[in-house]
């Protein structure tokens, strides 16, 4: 893939690239602790599909950001996973949800069709990936 200078001094584009590395990154590291703690083999094995996900996101923009600024991202860990089963569920929801507007965003903003098109699609995993978080909430197999 190829980016023309305008790409490359694109800072907020960057900027925005990052935060999804480390968003992602960082929820990487928090389903695996949730699947861990889930209380059945259906949650667990649905965590880590959707950490599957996360990964997949993650190698993606990782590569966007190293196409743009020819340098390989360093991740952090930006938020701090809960370490109860209940509450890490509820966070994940939210994160998730905040994370879809975050995505669309970066998509209107991006020039480039490829990487339009690879937060589109990553905002309606991201959506996906709530109403999933919802339904352990909801569904009673979890504590409250």
């Amino acid at each position: 893939m190829y980016y023309t200078n305008y790409y490359r001094k694109d800072t907020g584009l960057v900027a925005d690239i990052e935060r999804a590395i480390n968003g992602e990154y960082s929820a990487i590291a928090c389903y695996e602790q949730l699947a861990g703690m889930a209380p059945n083999a259906e949650e667990r094995n649905k965590i880590l599909e959707i950490r599957n996900d996360e990964i997949r996101h993650f190698q993606t923009f990782s590569q966007i950001y190293t196409s743009l600024t020819g340098r390989q991202p360093v991740p952090h860990i930006t938020e701090k996973c809960p370490s109860e089963y209940a509450a890490g569920l509820h966070f994940a929801f939210k994160d998730e949800q905040e994370t879809v507007d975050f995505y669309l965003d970066v998509a209107d903003k991006a020039a480039d069709p490829y990487i339009k098109e690879r937060f589109k699609r990553a905002s309606a995993d991201e959506q996906n990936h709530a109403v999933w978080f919802l339904y352990f909430i909801t569904s009673g197999h979890s504590p409250r």
